[in-house]
């Protein structure tokens, strides 16, 4: 998230609803990003609809929240923050969005740019028969792409920071471990040209720098300290006070 937010806990969800356009159109953009991915494959999986209008309902749906302030109405205290987007978009999907599209391709407004076709890789051969499992799904695929964000922060800090052993070791271990399962730390420290202890140290520091990430971001995309507290206790398995 950077400096690019105001130093308060509430960035994107405050932001969103700001009457300063630049704070508003950063704060959008960051709600974009958190929540696209999750939204597009959740339409592909429980409307069963092609992959251009899944596209075309992402699209219209974001561009008429902002145009219409659709969240201006949130109230913490009924729901989470990403169980109310979620309501929002099957109301759209359901009632307004035949109606309300204006994204027609070749015209209409200059779409979002959203790698649909990632999105699209990954929802191959995946099949879900409950609908009840759909809002399981959609919630998963969103704490996906957080922890993805997450990880490329904690990326370009290590880079920024010339700690890329830092990374590389936390990524070897935790994040892509080889088919055959993890390393030991003497093997991963072989390759690493490390001893052990640094590997130990070293994945400790950064799995420390990654949950402090996820917080901060979980911050930024929640709307109460309640709020905050449950969602790191759901996701993270901890109280952050």
């Amino acid at each position: 998230m950077g400096s690019s937010f105001p130093p308060t806990r509430y960035s994107v969800i405050a932001g969103v609803g700001s009457s300063d356009p630049a704070l508003r159109r950063v704060a959008w953009n960051a709600l974009v990003q958190a929540y696209w991915r999750p939204l597009y494959k959740y339409a592909r999986l429980k409307w069963r609809h092609p992959r251009e209008d899944a596209e075309d309902l992402t699209q219209s749906f974001f561009a008429r929240a902002l145009e219409k302030s659709f969240f201006d109405g949130y109230d913490p205290g009924k729901a989470r923050f990403r169980t109310f987007l979620r309501v929002c978009f099957d109301g759209f999907a359901a009632n307004e969005w035949k109606a309300a599209h204006r994204l027609k391709r070749g015209g209409g407004e200059t779409p979002l740019s959203l790698d649909f076709v990632s999105a699209e890789g990954e929802l191959r051969g995946l099949e879900i028969e409950d609908p009840r499992d759909l809002e399981a799904y959609f919630q998963s695929e969103w704490v996906r792409g957080l922890f993805a964000s997450a990880v490329g922060a904690l990326r370009e800090e290590c880079r920024s920071a010339g700690k890329l052993l830092h990374y590389e070791a936390f990524a070897r271990y935790d994040i892509d471990p080889p088919p055959e399962g993890r390393p030991s730390y003497e093997q991963l420290g072989r390759d690493l040209g490390l001893p052990a202890s640094q590997v130990t140290n070293y994945l400790a520091w950064a799995r420390r720098r990654f949950r402090a990430i996820v917080l901060d971001e979980l911050r930024a995309l929640t709307a109460t300290d309640e709020e905050f507290r449950a969602e790191a206790r759901t996701i993270l398995g901890v109280d952050p006070g």
